[in-house]
C-alpha cells in the first residue's frame, strides 16, 4: 500500500515520463508534484518506489523511469480518462470489409501507433452436415451454416462406412443437433455419446472436430494498420532488435489473434502493459483493447498496440470510441 505522497510522486513521475521519455529526477519532481518536500525526502520516497518495483533506474541516470508494474498501478488506480469527443469521422456501412479496414486505419491515424482489428467471427452454428464416402478411410464432411456457407472438411475416421450409413448418421445429427453451436453440441454429447449407435457417436464426434478446425480456420483474419509509425517512436527507432521483433509479430499475425481472442473475453476497455498478456511477451510493447459487437453479440475485438510509455487516458478514448462506432456500423448496415 502506497500513502497519497508515494502515489502523487508516482502518478507525477509516470506522467512526465510519458511526456517526455526521459528519466525524471527529485528536482523535476518535486516541481511537478507540487509537494513542499526537500529532495532528500522525495529521494527516500523514490527509493521505497524502487524497492516495490514500481520504477527503475537506468544505469546512465540519476533520475527514474516506471516500470511496467509502475504503469500497471497507475492504469489501474490513478488514470481518469475524460470522454471528450475526438474528432472522429463515421464509419460507413456500406461493407463490413471496409469498416474494419477503416477502423483499423483509424485506430492507427488517432493514435499514431498501430491499430488492430480481428475482423468478426463466423457463427459456430451449423443448419446441416453432410458425408460423402471418398475411400474406406477417407470421408468429406460438409457443413452448411445457417446463412448458406458452406465449409468442407476431410476426415480419416478409424473404421470404414457405407455410403448408407453415412447418410444415416448425418440425418440422425441433423434432426437431433442442428441449430445448435458447435460447444453446445460437444457439451451434450458428453452426456449422450453412451446412448448413441457406434458408428453416429464416431461420426458425430469426427464432424465435430471437423466443424471446431473449420470455424477456427475461417476466423477472419487480423487487419493491421500504421506499423511504419513506431520508426517515429525513439523507444523503438534507437533499436533495430526490438523493431524487428515488432514487425515480425505484425507480419505472422498468429500471436495478435491469439491476444485478441484472449481480450474478447473480457468487458470493456482492457489494458496489457508490458509481457503481461503472456501472448506478447515485449516487455517493450502494451496493448489497449475492446470488444465490438453487431445487434449486442461480441463478434470482434480491436486495439491499439504501441510502446510501454503512451498515453494511456487518450487510448482508452480512442480504443472506446472506436469500438462504439464499428458495433454502430455493422449493427446497422443492411444486409
Amino acid at each position: 500500500m502506497l500513502d497519497d505522497r508515494a502515489k502523487l510522486l508516482l502518478k507525477t513521475l509516470v506522467e512526465r515520463y510519458i511526456a517526455e521519455g526521459q528519466p525524471v529526477g527529485s528536482r523535476t519532481l518535486s516541481r511537478a508534484s507540487g509537494l513542499e518536500l526537500s529532495p532528500a525526502t522525495i529521494r527516500n520516497v523514490m527509493s521505497d518506489l524502487e524497492t516495490l518495483g514500481l520504477i527503475t533506474s537506468p544505469h546512465t541516470s540519476a533520475g527514474r523511469i516506471p516500470t511496467a508494474r509502475g504503469y500497471r498501478l497507475f492504469v489501474d488506480t490513478m488514470l481518469t480518462a475524460d470522454r471528450e469527443q475526438l474528432p472522429l469521422q463515421s464509419l460507413a456501412p456500406d461493407q463490413p470489409q471496409k469498416v474494419i479496414a477503416n477502423a483499423a486505419h483509424l485506430l492507427s491515424s488517432l493514435s499514431q501507433f498501430v491499430g488492430v482489428v480481428m475482423a468478426p467471427r463466423r457463427t459456430s452454428v451449423f443448419k446441416q452436415i453432410e458425408f460423402l464416402r471418398l475411400s474406406d478411410r477417407r470421408l468429406l464432411v460438409i457443413i452448411v451454416s445457417p446463412d448458406g456457407d458452406v465449409q468442407n472438411r476431410v476426415i480419416f475416421p478409424e473404421s470404414e462406412y457405407s455410403q448408407s450409413q453415412l447418410v444415416e448418421a448425418a440425418n440422425y445429427i441433423n434432426a437431433h443437433y442442428a441449430g445448435l453451436t458447435i460447444e453446445q453440441v460437444r457439451d451434450r454429447l458428453q452426456s449422450e455419446v453412451e446412448k448413441l449407435r457406434g458408428e453416429i457417436a464416431s461420426l458425430m464426434q469426427a464432424a465435430m472436430q471437423a466443424s471446431s478446425e473449420v470455424m477456427t480456420e475461417s476466423q477472419s483474419d487480423v487487419v493491421v494498420s500504421g506499423e511504419r509509425n513506431l520508426l517515429a517512436v525513439t523507444d523503438f527507432s534507437s533499436d533495430m532488435g526490438q523493431l524487428r521483433r515488432a514487425f515480425d509479430l505484425f507480419e505472422q499475425k498468429a500471436q495478435l489473434m491469439r491476444l485478441l481472442d484472449v481480450s474478447s473475453k473480457a468487458e470493456g476497455v482492457r489494458i496489457f502493459i508490458g509481457g503481461e498478456s503472456q501472448v506478447i511477451p515485449f516487455e517493450e510493447l502494451s496493448v489497449v483493447s475492446a470488444n465490438y459487437e453487431v445487434d449486442g453479440q461480441v463478434v470482434g475485438t480491436l486495439g491499439v498496440i504501441g510502446p510501454t510509455r503512451m498515453h494511456y487516458d487518450r487510448m482508452i478514448q480512442i480504443v472506446d470510441i472506436t469500438s462504439r462506432l464499428v458495433s454502430n456500423a455493422l449493427s446497422h448496415r443492411k444486409p
